[in-house]
């Protein structure tokens, strides 16, 4: 038996929430399909949440009243702050972050998302759909080789004339549908984040701000052990969100540690003058992050399928600003105009070929994918063009113009021509801002005293419902495997109560290197599945891991 819908929506996050809204407001009858036990509980972000001046949807024009009652503060402050040892130069990038910037605000995901989810059930019920949570959507249902529905785990198959893939970065649905893969490390990035625990006049004590007000803070250069990426620090309403994200074939390739990764973040003397002395973690969290310059999907629908958010690449990494709930809205409230605009011209199922050319015509792929990256910033990484950039950056004469430069290095960093055609190497994320600190910065002689709870607290302060394990190792020998030993976030070299663990075995005489899973400490970020050989898919619905903050 099947059922049938006119709409459904998997997943209900911004992107989600926003496709569901829409689609409820022109009269589709609309079914909203969570794995999660609540909107939110599965997702995560380093969270600041644009809504841009020339987007033709924000999530305040979609949800009335959302700033007041789902997210934490503006973001009225934006600093990068260069790091050599204890050497730091800061620049104010507010120019970058108020480009074409209506408003920002700091959020956290869990209390965000069960909001939105709230009115979604209302704007769909009256449409005679709904939002059913702990529900995992396994893949998509098809006849005759065409998509027409989705298969679940928890109900009967069920059709639909379109299909609104939200699920995430790990798309179980884009991934049937052959629109996303998991090949290359390169199109990642992760981010791990802890989320801090600070009462509201405190934060405003700390950061000099008043409760209308917040800030944002990203860090780069020698901190983080060479790997590309970088820092960020957010302002929240009673915390702070402290977190890294690193392009994953760097963590891979320099076997680093996502958890060592961000507690030399939280150790670093900048931090001791807004962390003080006691330190006390809500919680410790992780995800993937499609690089939208390489993976955004230029034509992200197939049959009745759409796919919006992270199930279609849409992240833009605006040099060091990261934008990706706001095109996730933008992405969801086209799809839904592109499913009205079909089902009134009598053919609904061309949806997805009218919401390719939305994202088009509205400006949305020339903001994930932009042109000046795919001519200056390509060049930046062939190796002989980096090998030369980096030489003279670190060179003498290169230092020599840092120190000239001066207040020109922070116009360059506050435009945002320049910063989209940054190349992905180690030049920006960790020589450049190094020589920057080196030259210009001023010596922090505070003492920072935090000390981060360890891997096994972290882990132990999550709260699992674990259900069966929902990733088998497929190769198990070091060589396909071990990278996910150090760059799963929750495991580690010599530690033993991770996910992944690596062991030498004797059989028959020989000394052999493997690799073990136990999938109950998984945060689900699906880092394993690139660089480890597994089959990988979401634990059944509201089983696995469960965020209170995200």
């Amino acid at each position: 038996m099947t059922e049938k819908y006119e709409a459904v929506v998997v997943g209900c996050g911004p992107g989600g929430a926003a496709a569901a809204a829409a689609l409820a407001r022109n009269g589709v009858e609309t079914l909203v399909l969570e794995r999660g036990v609540d909107a939110g509980s599965k997702n995560v972000s380093g969270g600041v949440l644009y809504a841009e001046a020339s987007a033709p949807y924000t999530i305040d024009g979609l949800f009335p009243g959302f700033r007041e009652a789902a997210t934490e503060r503006p973001v009225t402050e934006n600093y990068i702050h260069n790091v050599a040892g204890n050497r730091v130069k800061t620049f104010d990038i507010g120019d970058l972050h108020h480009h074409d910037t209506a408003w920002a605000d700091s959020v956290l995901r869990r209390p965000m998302d069960s909001w939105l989810a709230d009115r979604v059930h209302e704007l769909t019920r009256e449409t005679g759909g709904g939002l059913l949570t702990e529900i995992h959507v396994t893949g998509l249902l098809r006849e005759n080789g065409e998509i027409v529905g989705v298969t679940t785990e928890e109900l009967e198959p069920i059709a639909a004339d379109v299909v609104v893939a939200a699920d995430g970065v790990n798309s179980e649905l884009a991934r049937d549908a052959g629109l996303m893969d998991w090949d290359d490390a390169e199109e990642w990035f992760q981010g791990v984040k802890a989320v801090v625990e600070m009462e509201p006049d405190v934060v405003d004590e700390r950061f000099g701000i008043d409760d209308d007000e917040g800030q944002a803070h990203l860090f780069s250069g020698d901190l983080f052990d060479g790997v590309r990426g970088g820092g960020f620090l957010y302002t929240n309403e009673a915390s702070l969100s402290v977190g890294t994200v690193f392009h994953l074939d760097s963590i891979a390739d320099e076997r680093a540690e996502p958890q060592e990764l961000l507690d030399n973040l939280l150790t670093h003397p900048l931090l001791a003058q807004w962390l003080g002395d006691e330190y006390h973690e809500r919680e410790y969290s992780a995800k993937l992050v499609p690089d939208s310059k390489k993976v955004a999907h230029e034509s992200p629908h197939e049959d009745r399928l759409v796919l919006v958010g992270d199930a279609a690449g849409q992240m833009q990494a605006q040099g060091p600003i990261i934008k990706g709930m706001n095109h996730a809205v933008t992405a969801g409230a086209l799809a839904a105009e592109a499913f009205a605009d079909a089902r009134s011209r009598g053919d609904p199922h061309r949806a997805g070929e009218l919401y390719e050319r939305k994202l088009r015509e509205e400006g949305v792929m020339a903001k994930l994918r932009p042109r000046s990256y795919g001519v200056v910033g390509r060049l930046g990484e062939l190796d002989v063009v980096d090998e030369v950039a980096t030489a003279l950056a670190d060179s003498p004469v290169g230092r020599l113009g840092v120190r000239a430069a001066g207040g020109l290095l922070e116009r360059a960093y506050n435009s945002p021509r320049l910063v989209a055609m940054i190349p992905d190497t180690a030049l920006p994320y960790v020589t450049l801002p190094t020589v920057i600190a080196a030259e210009l910065g001023e010596e922090i002689d505070a003492e920072n005293r935090v000390d981060p709870p360890g891997l096994d607290e972290r882990i132990g302060d999550l709260t699992y419902d674990v259900g069966e394990p929902h990733i088998r190792l497929v190769d198990n020998t070091y060589a396909a495997s071990g990278t996910a030993v150090t760059a799963c976030p929750v495991s580690a070299e010599a530690f033993g109560g991770g996910c992944y663990r690596d062991e030498l075995v004797r059989t028959n005489g020989e000394q052999e290197r493997l690799v073990s899973l136990d999938t109950q400490p998984c945060v689900e970020c699906g880092t394993c599945a690139i660089v480890a050989d597994t089959e990988w898919e979401h634990p059944a619905g509201g089983k696995g891991v469960d965020f209170e903050q995200g």
